[in-house]
């Protein structure tokens, strides 16, 4: 059913003007400096964030979901953008000091000898402090939310990039993650249908087994998987029919055609190819 547009909505190109040069965030990516703030400061951003999502929440309500869009995008650029994952980021030095190691290694044999590579110590990644944990909430919060008002404008690539914001921030959000598999499903390609299972598949790690949500989710699953196989099947036919084509363009100088090369599925999800006069 398609979404019920409200008479005095704002336009799409209104609510574009009013994102300040930023798609959710209006910070400065350029800056080389990286401005400190105080924990007074952060709270009084929570504290703007929080009162601009209750409002983008009446909007919403109303059916305003243009006017929503604009108010949770402001609530979200008062809020400091997520930093690069410290965790990840000592995976990566750990990785590195791990390559390392392994190319000093001495030859078998020779382990007693001294080495002149010595191998740095990972520094060890802090946990998070209760105020960023709140900060990763709300931005986790506001980013559902655009993704909801998304949805209900039929903008479902927005809404699955929108979630997928969210998710960045509380990998476990399980409304945003329901409301990506959703926008998924909406597209319908091959690679939007299989991402929503992932999704479909995760929550039920999540949610309790028996709560209604995962039952809406086990059918929503049961449902999903003929679909990807007929997505699969049709962008599959879809590619070697263009394949073919071009084969047949080239081919055609030499006098023969695709037709002398048959394409049979080879049993492991693949194809094997037969030449024929």
């Amino acid at each position: 059913m398609q979404p019920q547009q409200p008479q005095h909505s704002v336009s799409r190109e209104d609510r574009e003007n009013n994102d300040e040069g930023s798609e959710y965030h209006s910070l400065d990516e350029s800056s080389d400096v990286e401005e400190v703030q105080s924990e007074e400061s952060l709270r009084n951003c929570l504290h703007d964030a929080e009162e601009l999502k209750k409002e983008g929440n009446e909007s919403f309500r109303a059916k305003e979901w243009n006017q929503a869009l604009i108010t949770y995008r402001r609530g979200l650029a008062r809020l400091p953008q997520k930093p690069k994952a410290a965790q990840d980021k000592g995976k990566g030095k750990a990785k590195e000091r791990l390559e390392e190691f392994q190319d000093a290694r001495p030859p078998d044999g020779t382990e007693d000898q001294p080495s002149e590579t010595e191998v740095e110590p990972v520094e060890p990644v802090e946990p998070p402090s209760a105020l960023e944990v709140e900060m990763s909430k709300a931005r986790a919060v506001l980013s559902a939310n655009i993704g909801a008002c998304h949805v209900q404008l039929g903008e479902h690539e927005e809404a699955v990039k929108a979630c997928s914001q969210a998710l960045l921030d509380d990998p476990e959000y399980a409304k945003a993650l329901q409301r990506r598999a959703q926008s998924n499903e909406k597209i319908g390609s091959w690679s939007s249908l299989s991402k929503a299972q992932e999704d479909y598949k995760k929550l039920l790690e999540i949610l309790p087994p028996s709560s209604p949500q995962a039952k809406e989710v086990q059918r929503a699953l049961r449902l999903l998987e003929p679909r990807v196989e007929a997505a699969q099947k049709k962008e599959m036919e879809e590619m070697m029919g263009k394949l073919k084509g071009f084969g047949n363009t080239i081919l055609g100088k030499f006098g023969l055609s695709t037709d002398n090369f048959k394409f049979e599925p080879n049993g492991q999800g693949g194809y094997s190819m037969n030449f024929s006069q």
